[in-house]
């Protein structure tokens, strides 16, 4: 995730608690459906990729405000 702008993410997950909390809750969905997406119903398993994205896609708007 965000591979070309390392520096920045790690710049931001010090200074910006917004980003933190973002990163932290992305990360525990992404660990879920790794772990334990198989034995989810397809609704549910669903939910939980459209939460990750929606995430991701709010990380990325303060990553591109952190880089402009």
């Amino acid at each position: 995730m965000f591979e070309d702008q390392l520096q920045a993410v790690q710049e931001l997950l010090t200074t910006s608690e917004k980003f933190r909390q973002l990163h932290d809750q992305y990360q525990a969905i992404k660990l879920e459906i790794e772990q334990h997406g198989q034995s989810r119903d397809q609704f549910a398993l669903e939910r939980m990729k459209k939460q990750k994205l929606m995430l991701k896609d709010q990380m990325a708007v303060l990553l591109n405000q952190h880089t402009s």
